[in-house]
């Protein structure tokens, strides 16, 4: 089942140790503003919570994992300060990703597009289906990936980061994922995801707790500097949304 809720669902819990936070929207996952405040909020509370000894992130339904921020709220921007507000949204989950004190096993089930790409990037170790190809689109309508390209140039490298965004209209298979070193490991079906999912988060929540946040800080090392930049890149593209190529762009796709 997947939510009809028009703002989505988020749903958090914590059972031995392991912190499991599911992120839902009708449009295939996407995120609204208010979706990426309650994600980042519940990031932020499990890395306070003594009883969370690791996270994992996942998203309803058995098909796309996330279709990125939300389309309807991206053709609603009207000025830069609306745009650098909207491209904010996934700049501040990322940085709440980045400073948490657990580590972040990325459930992904199916397709991603776009800013998923980035939250995928930024879990310390994510496993997929299969069926979970990317693709960064943000070029074809006169954007670009600018908040997310930080966290996937930290995984993939600054080759796989241009292969990625600059075939714009091109997806990646979960295998090319895997190859770049996006996705630790790529299972056949859901079953075989979750159960190694299980396993997984439930062999590092029996490890010390003060090893696994030094080994965070050491994955980390050198994005200090996230909690500016990330928020100086949304800027940019929240002025290019304005521009008459984006603008035409997105016309294309109102009724």
């Amino acid at each position: 089942m997947t939510t009809t809720r028009e703002d989505g669902s988020l749903f958090s819990k914590v059972e031995n140790g392991i912190g499991t936070i599911e992120f839902g929207h009708p449009a295939s996952n996407s995120f609204p503003g208010i979706l990426l405040e309650r994600l980042e909020k519940a990031i932020s509370n499990f890395s306070e919570d003594t009883k969370v000894k690791v996270i994992v992130l996942k998203s309803e339904g058995e098909k796309a994992f996330c279709a990125g921020a939300s389309f309807e709220e991206l053709m609603a921007v009207e000025n830069t300060e609306q745009g650098k507000v909207f491209f904010s949204g996934f700049a501040k989950v990322l940085n709440a990703m980045r400073s948490c004190k657990k580590l972040i096993i990325g459930r992904i089930q199916g397709k991603t597009v776009g800013g998923g790409v980035g939250l995928i990037a930024a879990c310390d170790y994510a496993m997929a289906t299969e069926a979970a190809s990317i693709k960064i689109s943000e070029l074809s309508i006169g954007i670009g990936p600018f908040v997310i390209a930080p966290a996937i140039e930290r995984k993939i490298g600054v080759d796989g980061l241009a292969e990625l965004s600059l075939a714009a209209h091109e997806w990646k298979t979960a295998y090319w994922a895997k190859d770049k070193g996006l996705y630790a490991r790529v299972f056949e079906n859901i079953k075989d995801l979750d159960k190694e999912v299980e396993l997984f988060a439930e062999k590092l929540a029996f490890y010390n707790p003060q090893a696994l946040l030094e080994m965070k800080k050491l994955l980390w090392k050198g994005t200090e500097n996230w909690s500016t930049i990330l928020i100086e890149n949304a800027a940019i593209s929240g002025e290019l949304v304005l521009s008459d190529f984006t603008r035409n762009a997105l016309s294309k796709f109102k009724k």
